[in-house]
């Protein structure tokens, strides 16, 4: 049985995690090389020519082998590695699947 924090449900905070997450995700909208007059950013043309997936799975690897390491535990290298993961979710189409059961093992 899964152990309950005092939010009834999150033992582990995710609830609050995700809510940083969603407030780190939106701040990066304004620092990507973008322009007034273009909407396309550096990552929309690597997914353009098919390394969407590598290039996150490349960032998630920096990401995750330096955590720790440069300025020690940092909390931004550790949202940008969910965000690659996300990202990398994201180019890999399982947004697109048929919902299923993850209780499944």
């Amino acid at each position: 049985m899964m152990e309950m924090s005092d939010n009834g449900f999150w033992k582990y905070d995710e609830d609050l995690t995700l809510k940083v997450v969603e407030e780190y995700l939106a701040s990066t909208y304004h620092q990507h090389y973008t322009s007034e007059e273009s909407k396309v950013q550096v990552l929309d043309i690597i997914e353009a020519i098919g390394d969407g997936v590598p290039f996150c799975r490349d960032n998630l690897i920096k990401y995750s082998a330096r955590f720790g390491k440069k300025n020690g535990y940092s909390k931004l290298d550790a949202l940008k590695i969910i965000h690659y993961g996300i990202l990398m979710y994201h180019f890999s189409g399982f947004h697109k699947e048929p919902t299923q059961s993850y209780n499944e093992r």
